[in-house]
């Protein structure tokens, strides 16, 4: 399989968490930008992502979509960057757990707050994540007492749960109670987080007018 890395994102998008994933990773990798009025719903993105959605990776002839799986993914892909436990390592389960608690109950009890649906105490057999209240209360007692969701060691899972949670506090989506301020300030002071973050900043900023011929 070729190794050739390819990154189809939006700087204003969810391509931010896979941005600062591939800056964790340390492999060179090429950047397709598309734009939401056009390119992101033509013909030749959607061959690779029929949802029409960012952010996407090729790898050779691999494509992936979905935040949590190109973490997973790109992890597992470059073992080198640590970014994972072993498969044999008793914390293989953990990480699993809460990089994907963030893409399921957590993303779904969030989302469906910022569009005006919470569910009743009478519905939270029905929804994965129970409540909202359910869902952030997990996330909070995941947190307290550790560094990282692992403990003491970083890894990919952090990179996905770390940007969400980070996402949801920027927007009002709740509240930024100290164990989730205090995790997404460690994350955000991260040097690769900081790459990603000022290419993805310089990439959503005003381009200066060219200079008159």
């Amino acid at each position: 399989m070729s190794d050739e890395l390819v990154f189809y994102t939006n700087p204003q998008s969810r391509g931010r968490i896979v941005r600062w994933m591939l800056e964790e990773v340390g492999q060179p990798y090429q950047t397709e930008i598309l734009d939401y009025a056009t390119t992101l719903k033509g013909p030749a993105y959607l061959a690779i992502n029929p949802m029409g959605k960012v952010p996407a990776i090729k790898h050779g002839d691999v494509v992936v979509t979905e935040c949590a799986a190109i973490c997973a993914y790109l992890a597992d892909a470059f073992p080198q960057a640590g970014l994972a436990p072993a498969v044999t390592d008793q914390a293989r389960g953990t990480y699993y757990r809460w990089l994907f608690f963030g893409a399921g109950p957590l993303e779904a009890a969030v989302t469906n707050k910022m569009l005006g649906f919470e569910t009743k105490p009478e519905q939270g057999r029905m929804a994965g994540y129970g409540s909202i209240e359910a869902a952030l209360d997990t996330a909070e007692a995941a947190l307290k007492g550790r560094d990282y969701i692992l403990g003491d060691r970083f890894s990919a899972a952090d990179v996905y749960f770390g940007s969400e949670l980070g996402f949801f506090i920027q927007f009002g989506a709740i509240e930024p109670r100290p164990v989730f301020r205090a995790y997404i300030d460690r994350l955000m002071s991260r040097p690769a987080a900081v790459r990603a973050r000022e290419i993805d900043d310089a990439l959503t900023s005003p381009q200066p007018a060219p200079e008159p011929a």
